[in-house]
């Protein structure tokens, strides 16, 4: 039981629901592209994450100073929220903008990303 409402939980949310179906269309996405795509705070990104993360709907890695993170394929209930969501938002036309957003962000290499978010003293 606690794990469906962990998981009606980390979806009840539209950022975090944004995120779940940008990782559905995108095999991994970096921290810094995610906070581009929903334009909030590095911290602000970090909390969704982390109730995502708790959920078992996404897993993270680190790879040196960049944290990336895809859907996890461990959740038992993943297949009927995966095929759920894809009936009813993937053809919401703010979704699709997202997904079309996501294309132009992924092609910025992260470096410039943090960049533009955090000055130019971030990445020294």
């Amino acid at each position: 039981m606690n794990e469906m409402l962990n998981i009606f939980k980390a979806l009840s949310d539209n950022n975090r629901l944004r995120v779940f179906v940008a990782l559905l269309n995108f095999e991994e996405l970096c921290a810094c592209q995610l906070t581009e795509l929903l334009q909030i705070k590095g911290a602000t990104c970090s909390r969704h994450m982390t109730i995502l993360i708790n959920s078992k709907l996404i897993e993270s890695r680190k790879e040196g100073r960049w944290v990336y993170y895809r859907i996890s394929k461990d959740s038992s209930s993943f297949l009927l929220i995966q095929k759920w969501i894809e009936q009813k938002f993937l053809t919401s036309d703010f979704l699709q903008k997202d997904i079309e957003n996501l294309e132009q962000i992924v092609s910025i290499d992260p470096e410039v990303l943090c960049k533009k978010q955090r000055g130019d003293s971030c990445c020294d």
